[in-house]
């Protein structure tokens, strides 16, 4: 088994153990292809759950300074993660995403670009750009509790119907705003809904 499949098998363990993480909606998540997983982000565990239980290996953007931290910084490599120079050009990051999304691998984003417990950060067009060029179906998700997570306090995973941009030409700036609104906007309903009906207790 891989690195990141032990590291699977270990969060499953204990965040069902722990938070009693329930899954929605893991069959909208194509098998094979290229493809964006875009998440909300208001906790620290929401990457490591949503790469837990999407039912595709995720590759994520991390800082760059995150590859220097001993032990920490060959670890999240191993697990798939390819930096990213917040400070510098967002060229390479951008060039780096694309290929693999053209090898037919998932990466999963979080378009607020960090944490956002307040849900009031702007969303970055990354997400758009990236499905744009890399001609990837978006899967928006959400996951619910993890703010609450030192309470112990129930977590769900939500993956609703992919979103798709025209990937037949370059997409427009407006496009690009347009399909990042919508991704969000789906995000948050999904996000919704779960709040409506209530986490699970059990």
């Amino acid at each position: 088994m891989t690195l990141y499949g032990c590291a699977k098998v270990a969060i499953h363990a204990v965040s069902r153990l722990v938070w009693r993480v329930r899954v929605e909606g893991a069959q909208n998540v194509p098998a094979v292809g290229p493809l964006i997983v875009a998440c909300n982000h208001v906790s620290l565990l929401d990457p490591p759950i949503l790469g837990a239980y999407c039912p595709r290996p995720l590759r994520y953007m991390a800082k760059r300074e995150l590859f220097t931290i001993p032990l920490f910084g060959p670890l999240i490599r191993a697990v798939g993660a390819y930096s990213v120079d917040r400070e510098g050009s967002a060229l390479g990051a951008v060039k780096r995403s694309i290929e693999i999304l053209r090898s037919g691998e998932a990466i999963g984003i979080f378009p607020e670009g960090g944490r956002n417990p307040s849900g009031e950060a702007r969303a970055r067009e990354g997400v758009a750009l990236l499905a744009s060029l890399g001609k990837a179906p978006v899967i928006p998700a959400a996951i619910v509790g993890s703010s609450r997570a030192l309470r112990l306090h129930a977590m769900k995973v939500v993956f609703g119907p992919p979103l798709r941009l025209d990937g037949g030409r370059k997409a427009t700036r407006d496009e690009l705003a347009k399909f990042t609104a919508t991704v969000m906007g789906e995000i948050r309903a999904l996000a919704e809904g779960v709040n409506r009906v209530g986490t699970p207790h059990a």
